[in-house]
């Protein structure tokens, strides 16, 4: 039974897929989780916090990742279908017997690919206390464009790649595998932190947009925000505390996150309580105060 599927024409192209279809899936999911963590945790310091207190699962980090990452996903695929199509393109010209014009095109890419990436990387050197946005995104196009071009080379040689040992070419792509990755994270960590400290600041434009919430509570919190305002109620052994002036920022972990209306990074505060029974929150259309 194993010899007729090792034989089976169906079987290896399935296993084919699974190896070309498997490790981008892979590092796709890597980086969405490491994304919406990096675009979490530099938004919860920029707001005196730490992303640790909401409490956010990998599935929270994934989903809070999709949104800002659609559009460059978009491009991503975008490119990759066009390069697809370019390379099946000079694979025609190719078995045409065009092989010196792909020769000549393929050293002209290998050479561009590597000096992308060069400057890129000089780029690096010489600003090191500063955060460069996309450098590692285009050292990583830089990269691929060198490869695919080496590749192109090969084969617009007659049968000078049969030549080389397929441990060699199996430790090249390993390598330009884990090089392309780390380049990817990289440039996603400086992506989703300048990203996280954007969503930070625009909470001081939109803070009056947030859900409005009054909090009930049996104990008297102390908040000490600004704008919060505190109303006890009811008899003296059993008064209930409000607090008003608040604005829902998120409900993670157990714990309910608001800010005090007027909200900004220098002056504001976060108000972290937890969800527990002798607390009653109301939330309310921000317009509708």
């Amino acid at each position: 039974m194993s010899g007729e599927q090792e034989g089976d024409p169906r079987w290896k192209r399935a296993v084919d897929m699974l190896a070309v279809i498997g490790p981008p899936l892979t590092m796709a999911t890597a980086l969405l989780v490491y994304f919406g963590w990096a675009r979490t945790d530099a938004q919860a310091k920029a707001m005196g916090l730490d992303v640790s207190l909401f409490g956010y699962t990998v599935q929270d980090f994934v989903l809070r990742s999709i949104p800002s990452l659609f559009i460059p996903l978009v491009w991503l695929l975008i490119m990759a279908v066009l390069w697809l199509a370019v390379d099946r393109f000079l694979a025609g010209q190719l078995a045409g017997g065009r092989t010196t014009v792909i020769r000549r095109l393929a050293a002209v890419i290998l050479i561009a690919g590597v000096a992308c990436s060069a400057a890129m990387w000089l780029v690096v050197i010489l600003q090191p206390e500063r955060t460069v946005l996309f450098v590692p995104f285009i050292m990583a196009g830089g990269v691929l464009l060198a490869a695919w071009g080496l590749s192109l080379w090969r084969r617009s040689r007659d049968g000078a790649g049969r030549g080389i040992p397929a441990l060699s070419r199996g430790s090249e792509k390993t390598l330009i595998f884990c090089l392309v990755t780390l380049l990817l994270f990289w440039g996603t960590s400086d992506y989703a932190q300048a990203l996280g400290r954007g969503l930070a600041v625009s909470y001081e434009e939109r803070s009056m947009l947030l859900p409005t919430a009054v909090v009930y509570s049996k104990d008297r919190l102390g908040i000490t925000a600004p704008n919060v305002r505190e109303q006890a109620s009811g008899p003296e052994e059993h008064q209930v505390y409000q607090y008003t002036g608040l604005r829902l920022l998120v409900v993670s972990g157990g714990r309910i996150f608001l800010l005090n209306e007027g909200w900004t990074l220098r002056s504001g505060k976060v108000v972290v309580l937890h969800d527990d029974p002798g607390m009653r929150v109301e939330y309310g259309n921000p317009e509708s105060k």
